[in-house]
């Protein structure tokens, strides 16, 4: 077990549910609002938390959806209001992350969720939000340490916020928790993880601490992912798992890339983001590999691959063997959706730390190797 004080203070270990109550006492927390969904809450591991509240009063809000929405956070900041709630502690995956770090923001500072709008500028006038803890139950997108949240806002469109005064208070890594993740979504989260080590890496940007960070991230992951997808219950796996996507969410402050310019708009569909990440990510590395030749090695090294392997083929390989989708085909989308697709991953902010410069034009050639049946 660690403390580690990277960005935040984080608990890190087998067992660290056990120090909520603490937390919540460093923070000051007296009624929180825990957000979560009906996933958590079934596994029983939302009653585990509330166990290790102490004598605390409390709230529940489990209803946020797989890709969490403007309707999802009225409806939590109705339930904040009226238990008189002071912080949040927010326990699951990625959706349940994004939607507290969005009440703690709207609780704190008001106004609608597009005000805050990254792509406008409004991002740039959050303060410091309410105190919150971060609980991940899944080793993937690194959202219990990220300064982003994303919601579908009611006009259908994903919405990005993005400021480190949104980073969670205190953050809760027991990799026990994760134990219960199906083998579908270990992989599919743990592909996800990998992506941010992989693109982060990438990115032109200049941060030697996170790219180190984000070669550890893609050891652990490619060393472990197959073994925590077909043996869950191994706990050394699902540790270095959960590290990794922690690792891959303090790295996120360099950047990624197209893969997740594209998954963005895809993720409109609702469609899994993981589950995408692992089909597009293998044609970015195809295309990106020309202008990164060392990076691209640097990669290989930290996944133990040999020199000569094509970095696109051995993850599309990878993906396959987990079990998940390796086409658009596959996961439903509908060919003529792609146009839109690539018009608006081409506008997306994600573009510009792409580390090859991509146009439209080729983001449209991506989707359409991406969308072909194997």
């Amino acid at each position: 077990m660690a403390l580690i004080n990277y960005i935040t203070p984080i608990q890190f270990g087998a067992g660290m549910l056990a120090s909520l109550d603490a937390e919540l006492g460093r923070l000051g927390i007296q009624c929180p609002l825990f957000v979560t969904d009906q996933g958590i809450v079934d596994t029983g591991i939302l009653d585990r938390a509330i166990a290790a509240l102490g004598r605390r009063d409390f709230a529940v809000f489990a209803e946020t959806d797989t890709n969490p929405s403007e309707s999802n956070l009225r409806a939590a900041l109705a339930v904040f209001a009226e238990a008189g709630c002071d912080g949040l502690i927010a326990i699951g995956g990625g959706s349940p992350m994004d939607l507290g770090k969005a009440v703690a923001l709207l609780a704190s500072q008001g106004g609608s969720f597009s005000d805050y709008n990254v792509k406008t500028g409004g991002s740039a006038a959050i303060r410091r939000v309410l105190p919150h803890v971060a609980i991940p139950t899944a080793a993937g997108t690194g959202a219990e340490i990220g300064r982003a949240c994303v919601l579908t806002t009611d006009d259908g469109r994903k919405t990005v916020v993005v400021n480190l005064e949104m980073v969670a208070h205190s953050i809760i890594c027991d990799p026990e928790l994760t134990l219960t993740s199906p083998a579908w979504l270990t992989a599919a989260t743990g592909i996800d993880a990998l992506s941010h080590g992989i693109e982060t890496f990438l990115s032109p940007n200049f941060n030697p601490p996170a790219e180190a960070i984000a070669l550890d991230c893609i050891t652990r992951i490619t060393g472990n992912i197959e073994r925590a997808t077909s043996k869950g219950d191994d706990l050394g796996a699902r540790t270095e798992m959960l590290m990794a996507a922690l690792e891959g969410g303090m790295a996120l402050q360099k950047g990624l890339g197209s893969a997740h310019a594209m998954a963005t708009p895809l993720g409109e569909l609702h469609l899994h983001h993981g589950t995408l990440i692992g089909v597009l990510l293998p044609h970015v590395l195809t295309f990106n590999a020309p202008a990164v030749p060392e990076k691209m090695a640097r990669i290989k090294q930290a996944a133990n691959l040999s020199g000569d392997i094509d970095l696109g083929g051995w993850l599309q390989s990878l993906v396959r063997r987990l079990g998940l989708p390796t086409s658009l085909h596959e996961m439903g989308v509908d060919r003529g959706v792609l146009p839109e697709i690539a018009a608006k991953a081409n506008l997306d902010h994600l573009s510009a730390t792409n580390p090859r410069q991509v146009n439209e034009a080729d983001y449209m050639n991506l989707l359409t190797a991406a969308w072909q049946p194997n």
